[in-house]
């Protein structure tokens, strides 16, 4: 098959692998219907996070069961599935209380399983998924999607999930105001989760008329460009001089991470979950004297997808108008330029 491999910085190429199998009984093989970019991808691509030898890449996939394990008794050959971005296993004490991403048996997709066998990338036409049950999550109803449900189900694999995990932290919700810091696919689906939640008004900040779009489009009532202190100036003035209620921080880096936490008013929350690239620490003095409160993290997908799949399947959210291009998998070189040259928001891959 062909798949997706890091060989380091800049370095993104379509390569032969060999197509998965079953190995265990709990295993399924899922023929890939659609994979994306992430904007955390781009980390390793930028050089930011060591490659040290060529490897699988990608964790957001949705594609239909090829084969199962003789453990695997609730999917079955055919079933439309979304993956979350991590493996888990559903019975330890942290999936028990939704905390996925920290299952014991967590295992990454273009890594190895508890058994030390190799996981093939989500960025690829075939995966086999460990702990298949307890990970992947059946669209009822479902098995072959227009273009447009499509992408709103491979959204759920982790945008979406993330941008309702940085809101569900923030406390967002009815009579609140809320700033969301970063206008990539996360910080667009952290608008529509603060939405979804009955926020009552949403400033998103971005410098992009493409993405501001969408943030309107989403519930955004309020654009900022500005930044730094200009930045938290207007949000200020456009609150009537007071700061924000909710702020999601959905960027990962020092400086966004003192965008957002000075947008927030004293008492108020801070919700984040960009992938921290190193930098500032959070100044506890600054919490301490504001009582802003700050919870977040890597999202518990696997916990949050039946929820908002109803809402997708309703047609009561839409969050893959983030996929603002579409590209063959083997283009895949390109599209991981396209994003990191923000010439696209997300590309969603077709193999």
């Amino acid at each position: 098959m062909r798949a997706t491999i890091i060989h380091g910085p800049g370095d993104i190429r379509v390569e032969d692998r060999d197509y998965p199998a079953v190995l265990q009984p709990t295993d399924a093989v899922v023929k890939v219907t659609a994979a994306c970019v992430c904007g955390s991808d781009l980390w390793p691509y930028r050089g930011v996070r060591p490659t040290h030898k060529p490897s699988a890449i990608g964790h957001e996939f949705i594609g239909l069961v090829e084969s199962i394990g003789d453990a695997v008794t609730e999917l079955a050959v055919g079933d439309l599935v979304i993956a979350p971005f991590v493996v888990s296993c559903g019975k330890c004490q942290q999936c028990l209380n939704g905390v996925t991403v920290a299952c014991d048996h967590l295992a990454g997709w273009g890594g190895k399983d508890d058994a030390g066998l190799p996981i093939d990338g989500g960025q690829g036409e075939a995966v086999r998924v460990p702990l298949a049950e307890s990970t992947l999550v059946k669209v009822p109803g479902v098995t072959d999607p227009d273009d447009a449900l499509r992408a709103s189900l491979l959204a759920l694999s982790d945008v979406m999930a993330t941008g309702h995990h940085a809101a569900l932290a923030a406390q967002a919700g009815p009579g609140r105001t809320v700033v969301v810091v970063g206008d990539g696919a996360v910080g667009l689906c952290g608008v529509l989760a603060a939405k979804r939640l009955g926020a009552e008004r949403i400033i998103a900040m971005s410098r992009h008329a493409d993405r501001q779009a969408i943030a309107r489009e989403f519930g955004a009532t309020d654009i900022v460009a500005e930044r730094g202190d200009d930045g938290v100036a207007k949000v200020r003035e456009l609150l009537g001089g007071v700061l924000a209620d909710s702020v999601l921080e959905c960027v990962g880096t020092k400086e966004s991470m003192e965008q957002a936490l000075h947008c927030v008013r004293p008492g108020g929350a801070l919700g984040f979950v960009g992938v921290p690239t190193g930098g500032g620490e959070v100044p506890l003095r600054y919490l301490f004297d504001t009582n802003v409160s700050i919870g977040g993290g890597m999202a518990p997908a696997r916990t949050y997808i039946p929820e908002l799949l109803a809402d997708v399947l309703d047609g009561t959210i839409n969050p893959g108008r983030v996929f603002d291009v579409v590209m063959p998998l083997e283009e895949a070189p390109e599209a991981y330029r396209a994003m990191d040259e923000r010439r696209a928001i997300k590309v969603l891959l077709t193999p």
